[in-house]
């Protein structure tokens, strides 16, 4: 992976400075914790420096480029990126106290034997390639301030995590009821009815009168502003034809070059007074222009990169000039030389936008009140022995049945035998709802993207008995690998409880 770092000369002072403190922490022997007041929290008693924050947060990244399992586990839950690095840093420590607590500890040649099945280091035939892991160590675990071993650190972690999940899940088993009832509800073939409701039928007697409009707009004059446009320059470091043929070290290799240029570049446009157009002369790089173009739709000459048209957009007359950004084949300068900022709308310029809001909040209301009153009826329909046809005419709407279908696809069947697909408008969303349902009952209303719905399941046959036995060994591995990762969620949180965590206001 190749780096591209901007090389911001006012800056620079200061980002230096800030990357020598974590050396001289890494290098003083003392307990940090211990000397320094935490802005992340509290655990086991004793602060969490941002220095240990920030190193588990380059681990959680090392983790997903090795292909572990280790940060989904520990990040499960989390609702944004600063909860999934600050989950990760407390579960991780949390995980090691309680893995030396029970007497795990993975033994050197297990943990040898997890990092040579890394993905990273698979070669062609899925079998650990020397060359791919000394390429890894070399320009990956360098770049982010690691060594080997923190990779053999995250390989323990991996291992003690899967013991544990082991000691909680001893012995979680399925029994033989469970695997029947999830046969029956995913094999048995399903006839079900449907009752639809569509957008379109509800617009057509839709009125907004210019009051609505007024009143809409006022309360919502935020929301509609013109779209911002952009006019750049832009210089590219593309890799030569010959290049472009390289694969492996020799590839990297040649990207690295265009990213050294690359940023050379940028340094001398920032410098005072510089000139983006005789700076691309001294280059020797040509430049090209731009028309004025959108977010939605992007200026051609930027259409094969999507983040070229991206940071277009955050380019503003303070910083005009953007990083090297990166393409499949080389990188690009951008320079922002003009544009029309984005306003907010008068009413009657915004009129047709505030109609179409209203109409379409209108409407969604309209279908969702008439789907749970059909729901209700139905339902007491039903109960009453009224047939379904007859129930849903009288409210003046009509029955659709689906082809049988079951929730989840039959085993593997020869070409002679297998059953035609059934292909019906909002199925998963069909099939979602009626899991569960008898025969003889009907769904709420279930929003569609076009609408809405309500199901009525009419009949369940049973699933073919021949395929119990290969579907119970899946649902029962399944259900087992579910279970024991809901224990283990239950005693993580029971052990957060526990370690004492407390954590900062400002990362609450």
């Amino acid at each position: 992976m190749i780096t591209v770092m901007r090389k911001h000369h006012r800056w620079l002072m200061i980002v230096i400075a800030i990357l020598a403190i974590p050396f001289i922490f890494y290098f003083n022997k003392t307990d940090i914790s211990a000397e320094r007041a935490s802005d992340l929290g509290r655990l086991y008693d004793r602060p969490i420096t941002h220095i240990e924050f920030q190193r588990n947060a380059r681990l959680l990244n090392l983790s997903q480029l090795l292909g572990l399992t280790l940060w989904q586990e520990l990040t499960r839950g989390a609702m944004s990126e600063a909860e999934a690095y600050a989950d990760f840093t407390f579960n991780r420590l949390i995980l090691r106290h309680e893995a030396e607590a029970l007497g795990i500890k993975p033994t050197r040649g297990e943990i040898v034997a997890l990092v040579r099945t890394l993905r990273p280091f698979r070669g062609e035939a899925g079998v650990f390639d020397m060359s791919k892991y000394t390429e890894f160590t070399q320009k990956n675990l360098p770049a982010m301030g690691f060594n080997e071993a923190q990779l053999e650190e995250l390989a323990s972690d991996e291992i003690s995590l899967a013991r544990v999940k082991d000691l909680l899940g001893t012995g979680v088993q399925v029994a033989e009821s469970e695997s029947k009832e999830y046969y029956e509800q995913a094999y048995g073939k399903l006839q079900v009815a449907v009752v639809r409701f569509r957008e379109e039928d509800f617009e057509k007697d839709l009125k907004i009168t210019d009051e609505d409009i007024a009143k809409y707009y006022e309360a919502h004059k935020a929301q509609f502003k013109s779209e911002g446009k952009r006019r750049v320059e832009f210089v590219t470091f593309n890799l030569s034809e010959e290049e472009k043929k390289l694969a492996g070290k020799e590839r990297v290799d040649a990207l690295q070059k265009a990213a050294n240029r690359a940023n050379d570049f940028v340094q001398a446009a920032l410098e005072k007074a510089a000139n983006f157009g005789e700076v691309a002369a001294k280059f020797n790089v040509p430049v090209a222009a731009t028309e004025e173009f959108t977010a939605a739709a992007p200026d051609p000459k930027l259409a094969s990169n999507q983040q070229l048209t991206q940071y277009a957009f955050q380019l503003s007359t303070q910083e005009p000039v953007s990083d090297a950004i990166q393409g499949p084949d080389g990188f690009y300068v951008l320079h922002l030389i003009g544009g029309t900022p984005s306003r907010p709308l008068t009413l009657d310029e915004a009129e047709s936008k505030v109609v179409d809001a209203i109409k379409s909040e209108r409407v969604r209301q309209l279908v969702s009140s008439k789907g749970a009153d059909t729901a209700r009826v139905i339902r007491e329909a039903l109960n009453a022995g009224t047939p379904l046809d007859k129930a849903v005419a009288q409210i003046g709407l009509t029955v659709e049945r689906i082809p049988p279908f079951s929730i989840l696809e039959s085993a593997p069947k020869p070409e002679k035998d297998k059953e035609p697909k059934v292909d019906a408008p909002d199925l998963p969303m069909i099939k979602n709802a009626v899991r569960e349902v008898n025969p003889g009952e009907s769904t709420d209303f279930v929003p569609t993207a076009k609408g809405g719905l309500v199901a009525v399941v009419e009949k369940r046959e049973p699933a073919d008995p021949a395929g119990y036995e290969q579907s119970r060994t899946a649902f029962e591995s399944n259900y087992i690998v579910a279970k024991r990762a809901i224990i283990f969620y239950d005693w993580l949180r029971d052990r957060r409880q526990a370690a004492r965590l407390q954590v900062t206001t400002a990362q609450s």
